[in-house]
């Protein structure tokens, strides 16, 4: 079984639920599209979260966002291939898998490609008072050279697209604090996004960031719900 859900920021408590109702095991995979918030305080306290959450009956599969470290600046992780592609793991918490950006994994038959990260809106209000904020949040030009050919040697097709914001025509205006000045909003990763999405041939696009749970044309935005893949 293969299921997908928003952000967790963590708090994992529909997850949990989510197993015991279903009695899923280490077999099942939740995807979780960005911001799982497992990788953020950089210490002890994401150490004992990890290890927490190695005692779920479940793999989870975590989209990179941008309220999180890159796997990749964690001395822990090491890239192994999965499923086509490439994931970030500790080998102590095998079933925490952090998927690489770029990457094209296939999930029962489905061809799935990867793009995590985003802006944070909440920036300046985190350095201002204390708060992790990292600098790597959104897809630099190492990961989006490796994501334009990784979609050459596709073919430019694929069944699905995982990614944690919305391609830039597919943002949820409604949903935006009413009180930001969206002049100052970095919203280079969603038109980066644009420009994929207008080329690409797929059949579903999934992604989180917006906390909100909408379908818009081929396009899914998830937050609390969890459905099946």
């Amino acid at each position: 079984m293969i299921c997908i859900t928003g952000d967790t920021h963590r708090d994992f408590q529909r997850i949990d639920n989510f197993c015991r109702r279903m009695e899923t095991t280490r077999d099942d995979i939740m995807i979780i599209l960005g911001d799982a918030g497992i990788n953020y305080f950089g210490g002890c306290s994401d150490y004992i979260l990890r290890r927490r959450l190695s005692d779920l009956p479940i793999t989870l599969f975590c989209i990179h966002g941008n309220h999180e470290r890159r796997p990749e600046r964690i001395e822990s992780y090491g890239l192994e291939e999965y499923r086509g592609g490439h994931v970030y793991v500790d080998p102590e918490f095998p079933t925490l898998l952090f998927a690489r950006d770029g990457d094209i994994f296939d999930f029962d038959g489905k061809s799935t490609l990867v793009i995590g990260g985003a802006y944070s809106v909440d920036k300046y209000f985190r350095l201002a008072n204390g708060y992790e904020w990292f600098a790597d949040e959104q897809p630099d030009g190492t990961i989006r050279a490796r994501t334009l050919k990784t979609l050459d040697d596709a073919g430019w097709r694929v069944d699905t697209v995982l990614s944690h914001t919305s391609p830039y025509k597919y943002r949820p205006l409604e949903v935006f604090l009413s009180g930001m000045d969206q002049s100052t909003v970095d919203d280079s990763t969603e038109r980066w996004l644009d420009e994929i999405e207008e080329k690409l041939e797929y059949r579903r696009w999934f992604l989180g960031h917006f906390h909100t749970d909408k379908t818009i044309d081929r396009i899914r935005i998830m937050f609390e719900d969890i459905m099946m893949f």
